[in-house]
């Protein structure tokens, strides 16, 4: 339709990556508009393919079966491939090789996230495409970037998050029986998946003005870093190494999760206005007037106390009842949802934070949308995510004019599948 917004439209973006950051930085672009090619091994695919349970519901076997991942998708790999098409092309054959050679001309953008120096082997390395095309944008992912003396090493999320600091700042206290926690998600992949996406952008921008290409060294050691925000630099102001506070707040009093006589709700008190309605609420206005907690840096120096007695109080009344006093108030509440609750939530359904699309089988997936709006309109591929090596031949067509006979050829050869 000619009103749909496509801000990327005619991007080409050749996608040699697998797993989740490089994936997750290329449905960004291709929700944005970008035609996004995903180059897989025949056989095998993206490793996600086979990160099941869960499958996809009822799914069937795929036209080319023979492994698992070619016969049900998963939701780990339908999480991160929306809006890219599949072929399937076998790197370690010259003539797939020489067929991603000739895909990487015709791209803007090509992104992978081989070990460092992996490509080179294959003539698919930033250095031998830049020769072929100048003005391309080559991005590469690692654990640990192109340089380093971990840069050999093979780098992943957990890891990551357990070096890069986020697993000291996670979990409750030693004292309260805790130890360091990873996030329930893989946050350090899709924060760098952010970033390489906001890389390329600026690329693109600079090609555009300068006619020049680039290569982008993107290292999820040094995005986990990179986030850490106020952490980071409460340890380099003060000198002092933050240490774990479960759901409480380094900065901020009170800011935590609290326990009601039926469950838990979060209060999330932001300044020192937000603090006095709170006290309100409970009927506890004399707290806001006590030097001890009527400013945030003397609620932090009191945090004990103040917090024990907040939790006497909440504890009192069931959660529901509280989020509603408190919501009357002006403080800023929420409850603990699981993701039954998230996407059953009013809010979340009127932004509409699901999306269907339907899968080449027939089968509907629902799939969490894009957050992106632009004038109104949320930015989601209307493409589902493929089947392995569902578009190989459509792709060498569109891309590099193959006609049958040459696609036959590159079957017999084993290139393509």
């Amino acid at each position: 339709m000619s009103d749909v917004i496509q801000p990327l439209a005619g991007l080409k973006v050749l996608d040699l990556s697998r797993v989740l950051a490089g994936p997750w930085c290329t449905q960004q672009l291709a929700d944005l508009g970008a035609e996004v090619v995903k180059v897989e091994r025949p056989g095998q695919g993206d490793d996600t393919r086979a990160w099941g349970p869960p499958w996809l519901e009822d799914a069937e076997p795929e036209s080319t079966p023979g492994t698992e991942q070619e016969t049900k998708a998963s939701a780990y790999f339908l999480s991160a491939n929306r809006g890219k098409r599949s072929v399937a092309i076998d790197l370690s054959t010259a003539e797939g090789q020489e067929l991603v050679r000739r895909l990487a001309t015709k791209a803007d953008v090509v992104i992978e996230n081989f070990k460092v120096g992996g490509l080179a082997a294959y003539g698919l390395d930033y250095a031998s495409l830049k020769r072929l095309k100048p003005e391309l944008v080559y991005c590469s992912i690692t654990g640990f970037g192109q340089d380093g003396p971990y840069a050999g090493r093979a780098g992943y999320d957990f890891l990551i998050q357990g070096m890069g600091g986020l697993m000291s700042l996670t979990g409750e206290p030693d004292d309260r029986g805790g130890e360091p926690m990873k996030v329930g998600v893989a946050i350090t992949d899709i924060f760098t998946g952010l970033y390489a996406a906001n890389a390329i952008l600026a690329a693109l921008r600079r090609r555009d003005a300068t006619g020049e290409g680039g290569y982008i060294d993107m290292a999820l050691l040094d995005v986990q870093v990179g986030v850490l925000a106020n952490q980071a630099l409460n340890y380099l102001t003060s000198g002092q190494t933050p240490q774990r506070m479960g759901n409480a707040h380094p900065n901020i009093v009170p800011y935590q999760a609290f326990a009601a006589s039926d469950g838990h709700l979060i209060v999330t008190v932001g300044n020192d206005t937000q603090f006095r309605h709170l006290c309100e609420a409970l009927d506890e206005s004399e707290w806001a007037a006590d030097p001890r907690f009527a400013t945030n840096a003397q609620r932090v120096a009191h945090r004990e106390l103040l917090v024990e007695r907040l939790s006497e109080r909440l504890i009192a009344r069931p959660r529901d009842e509280w989020l509603a006093l408190l919501e009357v108030h002006g403080v800023p509440c929420g409850p603990i949802n699981t993701l039954d609750q998230v996407f059953d939530d009013p809010q979340v359904r009127h932004r509409e934070m699901v999306v269907e699309r339907t899968m080449s089988d027939g089968h509907r997936a629902r799939l969490v949308a894009n957050p992106i709006t632009l004038d109104g309109q949320r930015m989601a591929s209307s493409l589902s995510p493929p089947r392995l090596g569902e578009h190989t031949e459509s792709v060498l067509s569109d891309w590099l004019a193959l006609d049958a006979e040459a696609l036959a050829d590159l079957r017999r050869t084993g290139a393509i599948s």
